[in-house]
C-alpha cells in the first residue's frame, strides 16, 4: 500500500510504503529528488521489533504515518498496528516505530479515518469482521495522545453472526457496532479475548459478540460527498456459486451517519466496454482508489501478463451504487508484468494529473514503484475522464528496490 505525507510541512513530497515481507520495513521515496540512486530510503530496517507482512499504509490526521501487520492467528504475536513519528524526517533505519496496543491484534490491511477521526480496519480473513476505533481524544495532536485510551467496535449487520461463505449472497442492511474493549480500550468482561502477549484479540472479540464476516476484507477507501461519509471494502474470496470463472469478489459500502452497508459492485455490475455484466473479468478485488474527482479505482490481486487489472468505477450520481443508466466498470489499466501484481494505487493529493501503483513480486524479482501521468485535455474537463482515457499513457519507474 502506498501513501504521501498529506499534511505540515512539505506536503505531498515523500511517498511512504511498508515491505509485506517475513522481515517487513518501510520505505519513504523523495519526489524532489531525481537521483535513482539517492530518492529512496529504508527508514524502518527489515524485522525492526519481528515486524512481518507489512500492508496498511495511512497518513494520520496529526502529520504521522501508520502501518500495520497482515498477519494474525491463535498464538500469534502480530497483527500489530505501529506508527512511524517522524516519517519525514527520519534518515535511514531511523524511524521512531511505535507499537500501538491499545488497538487489538487482527490482520490488518485497510484502514481509513472518518471526518470525526474514527479509525477504521479489517480482519482480512475468510469471515473476518470491519471495525472502528473511537479515541478519548480523537483531535489529538499527536499518537500518543490519540491512543493513550480509545474503545473498539465490530461490525454487526442485521442480526449478526452471519458470513458470506465461498458461496453465500452479499450481506447489507442496518448495522450496530458492538463494543469489544472497554472505553479505555481495556478488556471488556466477558467480551475481550486476551491473547497470550496481553493484547486483545480482535478476531476472537468479534465473534463473542456476534459481529459479521465478510470473506477476506481488504482495502478501506473513504468518500467524502458534500458531508456524506462513505467507507469502502472489498472482499477478494466473496461468490455466490464456488464458480470463480464467473466472478469473484464483491466491493460494499457503509454510510458513516445511517449505519447502513450497501453493495456497490460485483460480478453482476456492468462492463462497460461490453454493455454485459463483467462476470469472470472481475476477480480477487483488493486494494482500492479514489481520485481527485471522488471516483473509485479497484485493484485485482491477479497474476500480472494474465489477467491483473485495474477498474475504474463510473458512479455518475456518486451514490454508491453501480446501478443508474450509464454506470458500471472499465478496465483502466492492465499489468503485463509476469508474476506480479498490482498494490497500492494512490492518487497524488497534490497534483490531479498523477497517480502511482506498485508491481510486486515480479518473476524478475525487481519491484517497481510507478509514477502514472497524464496529459489533460486542450478543453479543461474533471480530472477523472482524462485520467480514465489516457493515463496509464505515462509510467516512470520511481524505484527498484527488492523488500
Amino acid at each position: 500500500m502506498i501513501t504521501a505525507n498529506e499534511t505540515g510541512p512539505n506536503a505531498g513530497r515523500y511517498l511512504f510504503m511498508p515491505f509485506e515481507t517475513g522481515t517487513g520495513g518501510v520505505q519513504r521515496i523523495d519526489l524532489h529528488d531525481s537521483n535513482y540512486n539517492t530518492r529512496t530510503t529504508t527508514i524502518v530496517a527489515p524485522g525492526t521489533q519481528g515486524f512481518v507482512s507489512g500492508d496498511a499504509s495511512r497518513w494520520t490526521p496529526w502529520g504521522s504515518y501508520l502501518t500495520a501487520e497482515e498477519s494474525w492467528g491463535t498464538g500469534s504475536s502480530k497483527g500489530r498496528l505501529f506508527e512511524v513519528t517522524n516519517a519525514t524526517t527520519a534518515v535511514a533505519n531511523g524511524g521512531n516505530f511505535i507499537q500501538r496496543t491499545v488497538v487489538p491484534h487482527v490482520s490488518h490491511e485497510g484502514l481509513a479515518f472518518d471526518s470525526s477521526n474514527s479509525l477504521y480496519f479489517v480482519d482480512e480473513l475468510n469471515g473476518g469482521a470491519i471495525f472502528k476505533y473511537v479515541s478519548a481524544n480523537p483531535f489529538a495532536t499527536t499518537g500518543d495522545g490519540f491512543f493513550a485510551a480509545g474503545q473498539t467496535f465490530a461490525m454487526k449487520v442485521g442480526a449478526g453472526s452471519q458470513f458470506e461463505g465461498n458461496n453465500g449472497p452479499s450481506i447489507t442492511g442496518g448495522f450496530t457496532w458492538e463494543a469489544i474493549t472497554t472505553a479505555s480500550g481495556s478488556a471488556l468482561a466477558g467480551v475481550s479475548v486476551v491473547a497470550n502477549d496481553g493484547n486483545i484479540d480482535g478476531r476472537a472479540s468479534a465473534v463473542k459478540v456476534g459481529a459479521t464476516g465478510y470473506n477476506r476484507p481488504e482495502d478501506l477507501e473513504i468518500q467524502n460527498l458534500g458531508g456524506n461519509q462513505l467507507i469502502y471494502f472489498a472482499t477478494t474470496d466473496s461468490d455466490t456459486n464456488a464458480n470463480t470463472t464467473d466472478g469473484r469478489s464483491r466491493i460494499y459500502n457503509f454510510n458513516v451517519a445511517t449505519n447502513t452497508v450497501s453493495l456497490f459492485a460485483d460480478s453482476n455490475t456492468i462492463d462497460l466496454a461490453t454493455g454485459l455484466a463483467v462476470g469472470g473479468g472481475l476477480r480477487n478485488a483488493d486494494n482500492l482508489a479514489i481520485d481527485a474527482e471522488g471516483n473509485m479505482y479497484i485493484i485485482e490481486d491477479r497474476d500480472g501478463s494474465i489477467d491483473d487489472d485495474i477498474w475504474f468505477a463510473k458512479d455518475i450520481n456518486k451514490d454508491g451504487d453501480l446501478l443508474d443508466a450509464g454506470e458500471g466498470l472499465a478496465r483502466w489499466a492492465s499489468n503485463g508484468t509476469p508474476g506480479s501484481e498490482f498494490t497500492g494505487l494512490y492518487f497524488d493529493k497534490f497534483n490531479a494529473n498523477v497517480a502511482y501503483v506498485n508491481i510486486q513480486h515480479p518473476t524478475s524479482g525487481n519491484d517497481r514503484t510507478m509514477m502514472i501521468t497524464a496529459t489533460p485535455a486542450a478543453v479543461p474537463v474533471p480530472g477523472a475522464v482524462w485520467l480514465f482515457g489516457s493515463a496509464i499513457a505515462g509510467m516512470i519507474g520511481l524505484r527498484r528496490r527488492k523488500a
